[in-house]
């Protein structure tokens, strides 16, 4: 089966989920938890809870809004606000306090869902949104919040057509971590799903033969979109609970899986731990996997028998750099996809030359393949889409080759001794040590001024990292100002739910009591200064 392929006009959620299941039928397309759905059975639920949404008043444009892990619920709700152009937002279960005051506020939903255990936690918001009009607890759930009594999750309503939706509608609002500053919403329209859904597909070279497996949530892009990757080409998508090291391979085969999708530390925990028979006793072949280190590609393939796909997009964008025919040089994230343009720019948004490190800035040949802003914070939405570019905030580096390598987030950049470091870069050199399963460089003040460089290391399994030899093995790989001073060993290392490293949570801790410092507890020599 050749890949969906839409003219403009037609590049909507509605249109997809009718023109898979009149071409697929009954063939299985997704499965959560329990409940497994065919390419027909998620047009149908997608009616239908269309339907139940039209009962409770939710229309074209509403906000609903959800809390909760991977399950059922999440999915029927994407389904049924993609077909009536309601705009689903979720949200991080793990959010808390001012932040979730912030979200609820600023996305004003007229229905939230949540599980019963988060139901405490909107205790701590002073007071709903003005818009909140309906709160569904799951589990039958009987606390309420707010003056709000708690109401079961709808029950699948009279089917209702498909609403006319537009390719620039809104299908989700997906909020950022907002480590610098309030959460963002970003709207995420129709037509840029699809085109993550042709992109990604492409990279992956998923076929209808495929199984895709996710471990990521469904309140972030990438495991949202995996629902395209698979709808686009007729595959089997599994989304599974969230990431265990220690049953990853294990429920990989008991799904079947050919594809699956790894972010953030997974890669380096995986190859990391000690070999085991389930290291090889699955199907999978591939795994979209951006920012591996280079060394990390070949050690995947030999013992996990699976290539790993570098690739880049954001929230705000789509897949924009990958592998050219399948093939990628390791270490770098890609090439321009067909269909983007990118600029690596200084300061002032002046076009810097190959080789030199600068701001990645984007933006699509097609309408509505980006985000298009973010909600109700114009200033921001502006600022980001400056001089009609796309601002990443990434650092990076294009090659001669037209390769992209990514150097740093700008705001994680390290300045000490008068040289920009890294921190990206250390962090590889870090994780190339044997007895460290994971690693974070932030910066912390200095006597001097400026920074100085502080490395939080998780020990592999079995192991204690000696701080004096990981410094001596970043001494031979880094450039002598990039060195870090300070060395943490902690047991686990603060991540967000799909797996990113919270670094304003470290910066916090900083260093204290049992930080090892270079200058004090070990030999300074060797240009370490």
């Amino acid at each position: 089966m050749t890949p969906l392929e839409l003219p403009a006009h037609e590049r909507t959620l509605p249109v997809i989920l009718e023109r898979q299941a009149a071409a697929l039928g009954e063939r299985p397309f997704v499965a959560v938890g329990d409940v497994e759905l065919s390419y027909a059975g998620m047009r149908g639920l997608a009616a239908d809870i269309g339907g139940a949404l039209a009962e409770a008043g939710i229309g074209r444009g509403d906000r609903v809004a959800v809390m909760a892990e991977n399950r059922f619920e999440l999915l029927a709700l994407w389904a049924g606000c993609s077909w009536t152009g309601a705009v689903l937002v979720p949200i991080n279960p793990a959010t808390r306090g001012p932040q979730l005051a912030h979200v609820l506020a600023n996305a004003g939903p007229k229905a939230l869902t949540v599980e019963p255990a988060l139901v405490p936690h909107l205790d701590a918001v002073p007071e709903p949104p003005p818009e909140l009009e309906r709160l569904w607890v799951l589990d039958g759930g009987d606390r309420g919040w707010g003056g709000l009594r708690p109401e079961p999750f709808p029950t699948p309503g009279a089917p209702v057509p498909a609403a006319d939706v537009r390719p620039g509608d809104t299908l989700t609002i997906l909020y950022t971590s907002g480590t610098t500053g309030p959460s963002k919403g970003v709207c995420c329209p129709h037509a840029q799903s699809y085109w993550w859904g042709h992109h990604v597909g492409e990279m992956l070279g998923v076929t209808r033969d495929d199984v895709l497996h996710t471990t990521l949530p469904l309140y972030h892009s990438n495991a949202l979109n995996a629902i395209l990757h698979a709808s686009l080409r007729g595959a089997r998508l599994v989304v599974a609970p969230r990431f265990s090291a220690s049953r990853f391979w294990m429920r990989l085969a008991e799904s079947e899986a050919t594809v699956t999708y790894l972010l953030g530390a997974v890669v380096s925990i995986l190859a990391k731990r000690d070999s085991s028979p389930h290291d090889r006793a699955h199907r999978v072949r591939v795994a979209l996997s951006p920012a591996t280190p280079a060394e990390l590609h070949a050690e995947f393939q030999d013992r996990f028998g699976v290539s790993l796909v570098d690739a880049y997009g954001m929230t705000e964008t789509n897949a924009v750099i990958g592998p050219h025919n399948g093939r990628q040089r390791r270490g770098t994230m890609g090439v321009l996809v067909p269909g983007f343009d990118a600029r690596v720019v200084d300061a002032d948004d002046a076009e810097v030359p190959d080789g030199t490190p600068g701001e990645l800035v984007l933006r699509a040949d097609e309408p509505f393949a980006f985000a298009t802003g973010y909600w109700r914070m114009p200033e921001q939405t502006t600022a980001a889409w400056r001089n009609l570019w796309f601002h990443t905030g990434d650092r990076v580096v294009r090659e001669p080759d037209g390769s992209y390598r990514f150097v740093d987030r700008i705001k994680d950049a390290i300045r000490r001794r008068g040289e920009n470091v890294s921190a990206w870069e250390v962090e590889q050199v870090l994780l190339l040590h044997p007895d460290v399963a994971a690693a974070a460089a932030v910066p912390v003040p200095s006597e001097l001024a400026e920074d100085e460089v502080m490395a939080f290391v998780v020990s592999r399994e079995g192991t204690t990292v000696d701080p004096s030899e990981l410094v001596e093995h970043c001494r031979s790989r880094l450039a002598s100002f990039a060195v870090p001073r300070y060395v943490e060993i902690v047991d686990a290392l603060p991540l967000t739910e799909n797996g990113k490293v919270r670094k304003f949570v470290l910066r916090e801790l900083g260093v204290s009591a049992t930080t090892w410092d270079r200058e004090r507890d070990g030999v300074a020599a060797g240009g370490g200064q």
